[in-house]
């Protein structure tokens, strides 16, 4: 099959990971590990705030290129010295473009702490990588290292219950702990707090409560229970228009929940911007004196790199340059130049030019 297949047989591979890429371990399914991440993946991403803080980071990553170079002592420091890429730098898995690698890459290094790449040919002269393929971080499990922590490579791996040979996966560690583990209770809060406003909007009328008067014969709890049953079920058929007798009223509540649970899920919104490594405004959280306006949209893209997306650029480049990836010497980077570049532009909006008054024709 050719998801592990091999153009050289310069290492050994086992016939086992065939079998990984069908989906299917040892015992026919899925590993509970596997359900567990893809559940809270799905969970957390469907959080607005969550959604858009990874769309943010995997889109400036992946939109980077790779570029080697070699450091050369000049007498007096050490100076960069860029060389030629190496094939697999322009597209390192030729069947997908290079943003959907690394974009997942990033992904699994923020959701999972850490992320998987299998090496699927090796060059004949000195045996390195020439191309990869990206394995999904939720369906593999590494049992001397189940985290939250993962404190070097992992030395048994296993896809979807089956072993694969760790000389032939590249394992990348992100230089924090994964959302999942810390992020867990802060997408827990944020979940219940859609969920509640996902109800409240099924709800036809100001949220409030029937009041029985004195001026009628006490109620039992069957009947009050009914009136209100059938209260509620008028306003959720479209019935704007009710009708109350002297003997009932509606008593809206002090406090609209609703109210309250726009200002819940707003605050929510700056604390999972906290979890996840982004600026508060640039996930349109609110934030006293911070937003997105003109003044500081080409500070915005530095903001982004330096505070949130630079430490998973650096996870992914600082593997790929030790020497089982490219030569002894030699190491990878994201050109960042266009990205950190600042525009002129921005400064025009800002301060537009004033008029002379006195040299306008009257």
């Amino acid at each position: 099959m050719a998801f592990f297949s091999r153009k050289i047989k310069t290492a050994e591979f086992a016939s086992s990971p065939i079998k990984a890429a069908a989906g299917i371990g040892r015992n026919g399914a899925f590993p509970t590990y596997g359900y567990l991440s893809n559940t809270f993946e799905m969970a957390a991403l469907s959080l607005p705030t969550v959604s858009r803080a990874r769309d943010l980071l995997a889109s400036t990553i992946s939109g980077l290129e790779f570029r080697q170079y070699v450091k050369q002592w000049n007498g007096t420091e050490y100076e960069d010295i860029f060389v030629p890429n190496e094939s697999w730098m322009e597209n390192p898995d030729p069947k997908v473009p290079r943003q959907f690698i690394l974009a997942n890459t990033v992904t699994d290094l923020w959701i999972m702490g850490r992320a998987f790449w299998a090496i699927t040919s090796r060059n004949a002269t000195d045996g390195r990588p020439m191309s990869f393929q990206w394995i999904p971080a939720s369906q593999v499990s590494t049992p001397n290292q189940e985290g939250p922590q993962f404190f070097s490579m992992p030395e048994v791996i296993k896809f979807n219950g089956v072993d694969l040979d760790p000389n032939e996966v590249i394992t990348f560690l992100a230089p924090t702990t994964g959302l999942m583990f810390s992020g867990r209770r802060a997408v827990s809060i944020a979940t219940h707090l859609d969920q509640y406003a996902d109800r409240a909007a099924t709800i036809e009328t100001v949220p409030g409560y029937l009041q029985q008067t004195a001026a009628g014969e006490t109620m039992s709890g069957e009947e009050l229970g009914d009136l209100a049953s059938q209260w509620a079920q008028a306003r959720k058929e479209g019935n704007v228009i009710g009708a109350l007798n002297n003997y009932v009223n509606f008593v809206e509540f002090d406090r609209d929940p609703l109210a309250i649970n726009a200002a819940q899920r707003e605050y929510q919104a700056l604390d999972l911007s906290r979890i996840c490594s982004v600026p508060a405004y640039l996930v349109s959280a609110p934030t006293p004196g911070a937003s997105m306006t003109y003044q500081n949209a080409s500070q915005a893209r530095q903001d982004l790199w330096l505070f949130g997306a630079q430490m998973y650029a650096n996870a992914i480049t600082s593997r790929l340059s030790m020497n089982d990836v490219v030569s002894r010497g030699r190491y990878v980077c994201f050109d960042t130049t266009e990205l950190l570049a600042v525009a002129d532009m921005n400064n025009a909006l800002v301060e537009p030019p004033v008029p002379n008054l006195q040299e306008m024709p009257s």
